[in-house]
């Protein structure tokens, strides 16, 4: 696959430019673009130009919510992979999110290094399918 086109949808800039910085230096990425909340993110999802083949989402945002980004997403298009990546990764909020078509969620605490995992077996041009369980 190459160079991962990536969108970020993240409300903290320190957490989005280190999530950046990490992916950059870990994983072939070209981030496209990024959010701060539901509206920007939808929003650039629903231009035609605008894709990419990863989009990593917060649940909780400034304004709105990753939900109802993961949900737009999934509606726009079936091929992006959409992770997420949270505080809350309870039991129930993991459920939630591959309901409304997240691929997986990670963790902030203590999965980062999983994510980075996933995302450089993504731009090998793996499905990411194999090995991670989308509900751990």
């Amino acid at each position: 696959m190459g160079h991962l086109k990536t969108y970020i949808v993240e409300d903290s800039p320190v957490i989005r430019e280190n999530l950046i910085a990490a992916l950059e230096e870990l994983v072939s990425v070209n981030v496209v673009g990024t959010a701060a909340d539901e509206n920007t993110a939808v929003q650039w999802l629903s231009t035609d130009i605008n894709a990419c083949d990863l989009m990593i989402v917060d649940v909780f945002l400034a304004q709105g919510s990753g939900l109802g980004v993961l949900k737009a997403a999934r509606q726009q298009d079936k091929t992006t992979k959409l992770v997420v990546l949270s505080n809350y990764a309870t039991p129930d909020m993991r459920r939630k999110c591959i309901e409304l078509g997240a691929d997986r969620v990670f963790d902030k605490s203590n999965e980062i290094d999983a994510l980075m995992a996933y995302c450089l077996r993504l731009s090998t041009g793996d499905s990411g399918n194999s090995t991670f369980s989308s509900l751990s």
